[in-house]
This record gives C-alpha cells, structure tokens and sequence, in this order.
C-alpha cells in the first residue's frame, strides 16, 4: 500500500519541476480578440513605424500580423512585411509590460504613448513619470528588467 503512495509522491514531484519547462511567455495585450484571433498587443500601435522611425502611429486592422499569439497592427504592408521578416526586431521588450516594473519585478501595462527606442528595442512604460525615472538609468534599468524578465516571463501579472 506504501509503494503507490510513493510512487505518486515522486511522480508528483517530478511534475512541478518539469512546469517551468512548460510554462508560456505572458505577453500585456488588451482584453478581447482580433479579427485574427488573438489579442492586440501594444494597443494597436504599429511597432516597425516606432522602431524606424519614433512615431507612435495607430495601425489598421487590415495590416496584421500574429507572433507568438499576439496580433500587431502595422500602417502599412511594407511595414507588415518587414515585421514578419524580423519579428524580434519590432516587439517591444519584456513582453510589453512596462520595462521599469518588470526592474523591479513587476507587470504593469505598457502603454505605448510612454515609450523609448533604445539601442534599436522598443520599450513602453506605465506612464510619464515612469518614462522619466528610466530615463535617469536606462542602462541600469534595462539590466535589471532583462534579469528580471528570465524569472517573471511565464508569471501571471496578478501573481506578482
């Protein structure tokens, strides 16, 4: 009777250590689906136009793409195209969570009206003063959210 027991204890266990294996990336997106199937990430924004150029520009519907389960909006095909060549390029850092909370390890929303291109990456902020406080350290700030983010990335924002 023992013998099932523990064998059900350390299959148990075996499992939770294989779940971070598992566990998925969550990215900040807004509530709902797209007409793709999958929720909008950084509010509609077109990331391509942000990453070349620094606008923030609302994308169309009619211009999407889905990565990794996260539908974007572009302002145009050419710039569609060049983030299905290059997806990594364009996403903003850290999921789209606010680079400063996930600093401190934190998910708050990033809001794209908040933002900075830094070194080529795209990395949104709660809000203004937030934007400022990165702004002081970047480098210092980036560093901790990249160390953060490797911990936090598959936990639910709620969770933290």
């Amino acid at each position: 009777m023992k013998k099932p027991i523990i064998v059900a204890l350390i299959a148990a266990q075996l499992v939770s250590f294989a779940t971070p294996a598992l566990a998925v990336e969550e990215n900040n997106v807004s509530n709902g689906l797209t007409a793709a199937g999958s929720p909008l990430g950084l509010h509609g924004v077109d990331p391509v136009a942000f990453v070349t150029l620094g606008n923030r520009i609302e994308g169309a519907a009619k211009f999407t793409a889905v990565h990794d389960g996260v539908a974007y909006y572009f302002t145009s095909q050419e710039n569609l195209d060049a983030f299905q060549a290059n997806p990594g390029r364009f996403t903003p850092q850290n999921g789209g969570y606010c680079t400063f909370g996930v600093s401190v390890g934190k998910k708050f929303d990033g809001d794209p009206r908040y933002a900075a291109v830094v070194n080529g990456k795209l990395y949104v902020f709660l809000n203004e003063d937030i934007l400022k406080a990165f702004q002081k350290d970047q480098a210092g700030t980036i560093k901790k959210a990249e160390t953060n983010w490797k911990e936090i990335r598959s936990l639910a924002a709620a969770s933290l």
